[in-house]
């Protein structure tokens, strides 16, 4: 579902969103923290961040704790793009949920449910 959603966005990667996703959900990011939450290093997170600022998706600044380190969010454009990416998933997963039988879909969503209900990301299950 990832993958057919990111094919109807254009020219971004599954890479760059996760990376857009990273720096989303920990509510901006330095390039510790994005290279940590992706499982790559600095210094590929900061090509990341290149091609993404370079994109209009992600917005760098110096941080305001400290000159050594730069901060990350989302620009409109990137909120957008990952909120559209988001929308196209979980259209994704409804049309597939509505394939089951009645039953089986109401175990699949409580099991969702639960799986929600731990805090747990999804992407990290």
């Amino acid at each position: 579902m990832s993958v057919r959603a990111a094919d109807q966005l254009g020219p971004v990667s599954l890479v760059q969103l996760r990376a857009l996703t990273v720096i989303d959900d920990v509510g901006g990011a330095n390039l510790l923290r994005l290279s940590e939450g992706m499982g790559v290093t600095v210094s590929t997170a900061s090509r990341l961040v290149d091609r993404l600022v370079g994109a209009g998706l992600v917005d760098r600044r110096p941080s305001e704790v400290t000159r050594r380190e730069i901060s990350l969010s989302l620009t409109p454009q990137g909120r957008d793009l990952l909120s559209r990416y988001d929308d196209l998933r979980l259209q994704a997963l409804r049309q597939r949920l509505d394939q089951l039988p009645g039953r089986r879909r109401a175990a699949v969503i409580d099991a969702l449910g639960d799986l929600v209900a731990t805090g747990t990301p999804l992407q990290d299950v």
